[in-house]
């Protein structure tokens, strides 16, 4: 399976409530026309996170293809240009990031139904090798962090090499995706001695202060039978 993730900021001053409603029953009906698409994935910030001002993102979208010769062929088809061009005043598009995407479980756990998926977007410390701090990120601080004992689910999705090709430079080297019960579930989980000790790894392999981080809950679109 091949995976793309959009990553996305509405057209201010849209409302994040209609946003949502926009997104889900407009957009979703667009993309799932989109050839070859196996599965589909929202995942809506929460209103919550909204109390101390704007997030850096709304949400992300997570498409699936069979491989990713059927990933470009999408990318590239009529219907994603019709995607585009029907969500101009609905997104930012300015700051949408498109991100093609080589996936890699930590910890396969079941998603909790009604509970919420914390989103990092992650970038690598100053000065790292990309390789290494792939090795780094997937051998070291994974199996840390995956012990965590409120996390369902852990998911790192590492940004794909191609998109590296030529020197170029992806807005975000990765999405370090994990699930939980509740928010509340989450809290407790950073009263940990594991969570203290996966924080304490992180200058290791990543810039210095907080990734910027949303939380969501998901909505699938197609594809639920999927892993």
């Amino acid at each position: 399976m091949y995976k793309i993730a959009l990553l996305y900021k509405r057209r201010l001053p849209l409302p994040v409530e209609t946003f949502q409603q926009r997104w889900l029953s407009e957009h979703s009906v667009r993309i799932c026309k989109v050839p070859g698409l196996l599965k589909y994935v929202q995942s809506h910030a929460l209103p919550q996170g909204y109390r101390k001002g704007e997030l850096l993102f709304d949400g992300i979208e997570e498409l699936w293809f069979a491989d990713e010769e059927a990933g470009r062929r999408a990318q590239t088809s009529e219907e994603w240009a019709a995607v585009a061009k029907a969500g101009d005043d609905l997104f930012d598009t300015e700051r949408t990031v498109i991100l093609p995407i080589e996936l890699h479980v930590v910890k396969d756990g079941p998603i909790p139904k009604d509970g919420v998926k914390n989103i990092e977007f992650v970038t690598r410390r100053p000065g790292l090798d990309l390789a290494e701090f792939r090795r780094y990120w997937r051998e070291i601080h994974g199996p840390l962090a995956s012990r965590i004992p409120t996390i369902c689910r852990y998911e790192q999705n590492h940004t794909a090499l191609s998109a590296y090709v030529e020197g170029r430079r992806p807005a975000y080297d990765g999405l370090a995706i994990t699930w939980f019960e509740s928010t509340g579930a989450m809290k407790e989980g950073a009263k940990t001695r594991e969570y203290a000790e996966t924080r304490a790894d992180e200058a290791a392999f990543l810039p210095d202060g907080h990734l910027p981080i949303i939380i969501t809950r998901e909505h699938t679109i197609i594809g639920a039978s999927f892993p």
